[in-house]
């Protein structure tokens, strides 16, 4: 079988994870080969690395609008969202968790075991466009809420939940928020000089840096109990020696996200646009999943009614066609996603649903072919199919 090389490939799964940017890759070589000294360490040799990790905080703070002192390198996404709940539960005492019936299983599980544990988890609903009520979380949060957490941006259908606004509820009801915003961050603007944003998550390979670092931006101020516990790394708040080339990496990646922000909203936005337009009016019985204005860029959910997402993905895979049924966390599952089931998806569509997620490395070249591919595999696969919607 001929190797598949970087050439012949469609990657549009980059909700899933994104290809390594070359300069990230560059700025990582010197503290993997040379300055491999522990950060932590009192001697000169070490001095490179500990300043690369500062370097870094600075670059990762300045794309979120934060200050360098708020940031705190984890080792993914994950662990950022585990440590904000955990912390939050431990300071304040309290025994109720609010977040969303949506969220990435990093948050869901996390809440679901906490259940399991004693503690009281409130699920929100969202509506069939994937939007949050603000009037149903505002008498979800109370006095006895440790923390809420909603994601900034959902990872399925990229819908934007008004993250503002639902931290000043919560500031207002005395509550600590946080935010899952690993596909939020380097996609749209974010500013948290004058938020009142508690936590923040990042995760690295959502921008173009390798897997295994993340952030979490915990407020100055804000009472915080570290969940890794260990040496005084990150000044006492996440123990463990620090990843430094992939730290380095995530500066690099951070300081390049915050420099595409405008090709992000305009020509990854167009060719999201144009692939998700020809689609809609090309292809019998297809629908959009998620609202149209209020979502990210790059993201795009559409179910293909009577068909079998899996059996989707197969015949791109063959074409070279990477994208995704969902979440790359729930890869496996012969259920539904959660998300559609959350926004009252029938089967029949949530069954068939594909993300297409687009980054900057994506071109004009990507959707032609996705035009002149796509058409014939819905209709392959529904002649063959017995559960056919048209």
């Amino acid at each position: 079988m001929k190797e598949v090389t970087e050439n012949d490939l469609i990657y549009l799964d980059n909700n899933a994870t994104t290809k390594i940017a070359p300069e990230v890759f560059e700025e990582m070589v010197p503290y993997l080969t040379e300055y491999w000294a522990n950060p932590s360490s009192s001697y000169r040799f070490a001095h490179h690395a500990r300043e690369a990790v500062e370097t870094a905080r600075e670059k990762v703070a300045a794309l979120i609008g934060a200050q360098p002192k708020e940031i705190f390198f984890t080792s993914c996404g994950t662990e950022s969202n585990n440590a904000a709940i955990a912390s939050a539960l431990r300071v304040t005492g309290r025994k109720k968790v609010v977040t969303t019936a949506v969220e990435h299983s990093a948050i869901l599980n996390h809440a679901e075991q906490l259940a399991k544990e004693g503690f009281r988890t409130v699920f929100l609903p969202v509506d069939s466009e994937g939007r949050l009520s603000i009037a149903d979380l505002e008498k979800a949060v109370d006095e006895e809420t440790a923390i809420c957490s909603v994601m900034w941006a959902n990872n399925e259908t990229g819908v934007l939940f008004p993250i503002e606004e639902i931290a000043g509820i919560c500031k207002l009801k005395g509550v600590l928020f946080h935010t899952d915003a690993v596909q939020a961050g380097g996609k749209i603007r974010v500013n948290l000089a004058d938020s009142k944003i508690d936590f923040l998550s990042l995760s690295g390979h959502k921008l173009h840096c390798p897997k295994g670092v993340g952030a979490l931006f915990i407020r100055r101020r804000a009472k915080f109990s570290p969940y890794l516990v260990g040496g005084h790394q990150e000044r006492g708040k996440r123990g463990g020696t620090e990843n430094v080339a992939s730290i380095a990496g995530f500066g690099k990646a951070a300081e390049l996200a915050a420099s595409r922000l405008k090709e992000e909203n305009t020509r990854v936005r167009k060719l999201r646009d144009e692939l998700e337009a020809f689609i809609l009016a090309e292809i019998p019985d297809c629908f959009r999943n998620g609202c149209e204005d209020q979502r990210l860029p790059n993201t795009s959910s559409i179910a293909f009614a009577g068909i079998d997402s899996e059996s989707i993905l197969m015949m791109l895979d063959q074409n070279h066609i990477c994208c995704s049924s969902g979440s790359a966390c729930t890869t496996g599952s012969l259920a539904p996603s959660h998300v559609l089931r959350a926004m009252h998806v029938p089967l029949s569509r949530s069954k068939g649903s594909l993300r297409f997620s687009f980054s900057v490395y994506n071109t004009e070249e990507d959707v032609k072919k996705m035009k002149a591919v796509l058409p014939g595999v819905i209709e392959k696969l529904r002649a063959q199919s017995p559960a056919s919607a048209r």
